[in-house]
C-alpha cells in the first residue's frame, strides 16, 4: 500500500488550518496574516529599538514607497505590495544567506503560498513581470531605510548591499517601532482600505 503523502500543517489563531505544502486559499484569512507577521521580527530581531522591527511594519512601508513610486497606479498592486512578504506568516523571515543556504525548496514553498495569498483576495496567482520588478525596487529602498537606522550598517555597506537610484524617498520616509497589536491593527485598516479602493475602481 501506498504511504499517504506527509503533511505540514499549522493550525492559526482563526481555527484554520494550513498545510504549508499544499496551501489553498480557502484556508487563509487577512487577521491570521496580519497577526502573524506582527510578531515576527525582520533582521532576526537584530535591530534597535524597545520593539523588534515587525515584517508587517516592513510591509506597510513597502507599500507605501511602492505608492509614491508609481502614484495613481491600479490599487490591486497596492496590495500586492502589502502582501509581497505575505508567506512569512506561517515561514518565518528569513535572512537571504538561509535562504541561499536553504536552496529552491525554501523558495517553492514561498511560491506556493504566495500563489494561494493572492488567488485569496482576487489577485493573479502569478504577478505580472513588470509589477513583481516595482515592488522589488519600493522593497529594496524600504531595505536600505532599515539597514542604516535600525539594524546597525554603515552606509557604505548599505549603499553595496542594498542599491537604489540616487537613495530616492528616503528623506521623506520613517521607520516606525510600535507594539505588536497596533502594527496588527494599522496592517488590518490598510488592507481594509486597499480592498475598498479595489471594489470603487472595478
Amino acid at each position: 500500500m501506498a504511504k499517504p503523502a506527509s503533511r505540514a500543517w499549522q493550525r492559526m489563531l482563526s481555527g484554520r488550518r494550513l498545510d504549508l505544502l499544499d496551501p489553498t486559499p480557502f484556508d487563509i484569512e487577512i487577521e491570521d496574516i496580519a497577526h502573524g507577521l506582527a510578531f515576527v521580527a525582520r533582521w532576526n530581531g537584530q535591530t534597535h529599538g524597545d520593539w523588534p522591527y515587525s515584517v508587517a511594519e516592513h510591509s506597510l512601508l513597502v507599500e507605501q514607497i511602492f505608492d509614491g513610486l508609481n502614484p495613481g497606479g491600479d490599487p490591486c498592486w497596492r496590495l500586492a505590495a502589502l502582501l509581497h512578504d505575505a508567506p512569512e506568516y506561517v515561514i518565518g523571515d528569513m535572512i537571504s544567506p538561509v535562504k541561499a543556504a536553504l536552496g529552491r525548496e525554501y523558495g517553492a514553498m514561498d511560491e506556493r503560498l504566495t500563489s494561494a495569498i493572492h488567488r485569496r483576495f482576487g489577485l493573479p496567482a502569478t504577478l505580472p513581470v513588470a509589477v513583481k520588478r516595482r515592488i522589488k525596487a519600493a522593497d529594496r529602498v524600504s531595505a536600505r531605510l532599515e539597514a542604516v537606522t535600525i539594524a546597525g550598517f554603515a552606509l557604505p555597506e548599505a549603499r553595496r548591499l542594498f542599491p537604489i537610484p540616487d537613495a530616492q524617498m528616503l528623506p521623506d520616509l520613517q521607520i516606525t517601532l510600535r507594539p505588536p497589536a497596533q502594527t496588527r491593527a494599522a496592517y488590518l485598516a490598510r488592507f481594509a482600505d486597499l480592498i475598498a479602493l479595489i471594489d470603487k475602481a472595478h
